[in-house]
C-alpha cells in the first residue's frame, strides 16, 4: 500500500468523522428554528464532505499507481524468467553440442587407429593399446605384432 492511499484513507475518514459535528450543531438549531446557525452549519459540513471527496480521489490516483507498480514488477519477472529459461536453454544445447563432440572425438580416435594398420585397440578406460593375434588371442602391448602373409 503506498502513501496515497493510505493518506486519502485516513484523510477521507477523519473529516466524516469530523462531519458529525456541524450536522449535530444544524440538529441543534434546526429544533431551536436558528436558520443562520443551521446554515453555517451546512456549510461547515459541505467543507469537510468536499475534503473528504478530495482525500477519496487521492486514494483513487495512489490504487492506479499500485496497479502499474504491480504490472511493471510482474513485466520484470516475467522477462527475467524468460531470461533465465533462455540461459538455460542455451546451457543445455552447448552441454550437448560438448557431449556430441566428444563421440566424434572418440569416433576419430578409433578411425585412426584402425587406419594405422594395425589391429590395436584401446582398452575400456582408453589408455593402454590391446593387440590380438590371427587366432584373436590377445597379445601384450611389449611386444610387436609380427604379421606373416602365406601365399
Amino acid at each position: 500500500m503506498n502513501t496515497k492511499i493510505m493518506e486519502g484513507l485516513s484523510g477521507a475518514g477523519t473529516n466524516l468523522k469530523l462531519l458529525e459535528t456541524p450536522m449535530k450543531v444544524y440538529q441543534t438549531a434546526k429544533s431551536k428554528g436558528d436558520t443562520g446557525a443551521m446554515e453555517r452549519a451546512l456549510g461547515y459540513a459541505g467543507d469537510f464532505v468536499g475534503k473528504a471527496e478530495e482525500y477519496q480521489e487521492k486514494t483513487r490516483e495512489g490504487m492506479a499507481e499500485e496497479a502499474r507498480d504491480l504490472r511493471k514488477k510482474e513485466k520484470l519477472e516475467q522477462e527475467e524468467a524468460m531470461e533465465k529459461r533462455r540461459l538455460e536453454r542455451q546451457k543445455e544445447r552447448e552441454q550437448l553440442t560438448a557431449k556430441a563432440s566428444g563421440e566424434e572425438n572418440q569416433a576419430d580416435r578409433l578411425e585412426h587407429d584402425y587406419d594405422s594398420g594395425s589391429n590395436a585397440t584401446r582398452d575400456k578406460n582408453g589408455t593402454e593399446p590391446i593387440i590380438y593375434t590371427n587366432t584373436g588371442e590377445k597379445q601384450p602391448a611389449e611386444q610387436e605384432a609380427v604379421l606373416s602373409v602365406r601365399v
